[in-house]
């Protein structure tokens, strides 16, 4: 799957049964030795979605968190009758402010980057979150983000940004899947298998990142009738994120 291509939401995609065998046969995520954890979404979700757990398990052991938010998630739901792009981009500023006061995070830093364009600032973003590692400490940092080949082009083009963030440091490079969930399958030959780690997450930890999950309600819960207004998370797309483990590519 290219860049260029969105997600097809219609597509019921790769049921999550497909995938629960191949996460939990790949080796454990060790968190040894990390001292900070910065997590960089390209839109208000993507935090939560793809690592919500590793952001909880952050704060349990008081370490600090520093999420960053690319875009306002302003394009989520094109042509919507019920709001227009500002405001969607407000219900998901809040909705993150939500989430991450759920799991004892700081307000997201907002890069206010048009959503959808990402690409087209790919350099302005890799200079603003260098920037950002540079303010919270390079020594045993963490910075995890959207994998480069997640199939969604604002994803990619935040993976990259951040791989060119890390790269010459001493922050570690996490990348997790998102979209890849949906139109891929184990077999794919993109699929990182050699690189892929599984977190197991305690049970206190799924709870809290399902309270975070549950705040998303432009992204979860349909807007209104309309088809325009449908959610972009319903409940078959919900499950690939609310179970016991996350996966990283490392």
């Amino acid at each position: 799957m290219v860049a260029e291509q969105m997600i097809d939401l219609a597509v019921r995609g790769t049921p999550d049964d497909v995938w629960a065998p191949w996460r939990h046969r790949r080796p454990e995520l060790s968190l040894a030795g990390w001292r900070h954890l910065v997590v960089v979404a390209p839109h208000p979700d993507d935090e939560i979605l793809g690592a919500g757990g590793l952001i909880a398990l952050a704060r349990a052991r008081d370490l600090p968190v520093t999420v960053v938010t690319v875009t306002d998630g302003e394009a989520s739901h094109p042509g919507s009758p019920t709001y227009s792009p500002t405001e969607l981009a407000d219900l998901r500023i809040q909705e993150s402010l939500r989430a991450a006061a759920e799991l004892g995070v700081e307000p997201p830093i907002r890069l206010r980057i048009g959503d959808g364009v990402v690409a087209a600032h790919e350099a302005a973003v890799t200079e603003a979150l260098a920037e950002i590692l540079t303010a919270c400490g390079r020594t045993g940092g963490w910075c995890a983000t959207t994998w480069r080949r997640d199939g969604h082009p604002d994803h990619e083009a935040v993976g990259r940004a951040v791989a060119a963030a890390c790269a010459g440091t001493a922050t570690r490079l996490l990348e997790f899947p998102v979209w890849m969930w949906h139109w891929a399958n184990p077999a794919h030959p993109v699929v990182l298998v050699t690189r892929a780690r599984t977190l197991t997450l305690p049970e206190a930890v799924i709870n809290a990142k399902s309270r975070a999950i549950a705040h998303f309600h432009s992204q979860i819960s349909a807007l209104s009738e309309d088809p325009a207004d449908q959610p972009i998370l319903p409940p078959h797309l919900l499950d690939r994120f609310i179970g016991a483990t996350e996966t990283f590519f490392v």
